[in-house]
């Protein structure tokens, strides 16, 4: 299997270009969310490991160059920060690909001083925040078990208050949690984030998306916070990935490689 996927369209990073540094076949992650398009989550794991080496990655990325992206973004197969060997693989493909890097992380480990240290080697990290109490986490996110919400929170502010790079928070809407956007909104203000990406489930998923007008309503409650966009508002680009197989594995779409 293939450690580098897409170039995918991505409403929140241009074109960009993934590296799974699980590489797995089925889910491997901290949550079992309700709308992940990657279905449900086959190994829980809470301690971070080497699941691919520096060596495969180098090897993989070298044959990639030149190539036309605007982000070297580690997500794929699961949570990106489980991967023990993440900020060397950031600064790795930094150096090789040169284009900037991001991840894509549930923030679940950002409690962990190693895993934020790690994070920190980005140039820019998507956290998501999808709720705002222990309640909604366990119906939302179902986290594995000893993974707690004020843990997970406290880590994103600690991160917040160390990060160099840019710093965005996700937020993923759907008939559960949308009463609950302006608790989420006051959660998102004590992050002092530098970006809010609002997002409603289009990828194939069991839950159903949003339509507009409500994700619309739900921006309003975001004011005072910088640069809140959503996914209905961004613009796409129509990209052609390096293996469709491979893009579609980790990325689901009515259009086989959008996210």
């Amino acid at each position: 299997m293939a450690l580098v996927y897409g170039p995918v369209a991505s409403w929140r990073l241009g074109r960009s270009l993934g590296i799974d540094l699980l590489n797995a076949k089925r889910k491997i992650c901290t949550f079992n969310c309700v709308y992940c398009q990657l279905g449900e989550t086959t190994r829980f794991v809470v301690e971070p490991e080497e699941f691919i080496s520096l060596d495969q990655l180098t090897s993989e990325i070298e044959s990639l160059r030149p190539i036309d992206a605007d982000y070297a973004t580690f997500s794929g197969m699961g949570e990106p920060s489980l991967a023990s060997n993440l900020g060397e693989a950031i600064e790795l493909a930094r150096s090789i690909l040169d284009l900037p890097t991001a991840v894509l992380t549930n923030g679940s480990l950002m409690f962990r001083e190693d895993v934020r240290e790690r994070l920190a080697r980005a140039d820019v990290v998507v956290a998501k925040l999808d709720v705002p109490n222990d309640e909604l986490f366990s119906l939302v996110n179902r986290p594995a078990s000893g993974l707690r919400f004020d843990l997970i929170l406290d880590g994103m502010r600690r991160f917040r208050g160390a990060y160099q790079g840019k710093l965005a928070l996700q937020v993923m809407f759907m008939q559960t949690n949308e009463g609950y956007a302006e608790k989420v909104a006051e959660l998102a203000r004590s992050i002092s984030p530098d970006e809010v990406q609002i997002n409603t489930p289009l990828r194939p998923s069991k839950v159903k998306p949003l339509p507009p007008e409500n994700v619309a309503s739900i921006r309003a409650k975001f004011s005072n916070l910088r640069n809140v966009v959503t996914v209905y508002e961004a613009p796409r680009r129509e990209v052609r990935p390096l293996d469709l197989v491979e893009t579609l594995r980790r990325r689901p779409g009515p259009k086989g490689y959008l996210v």
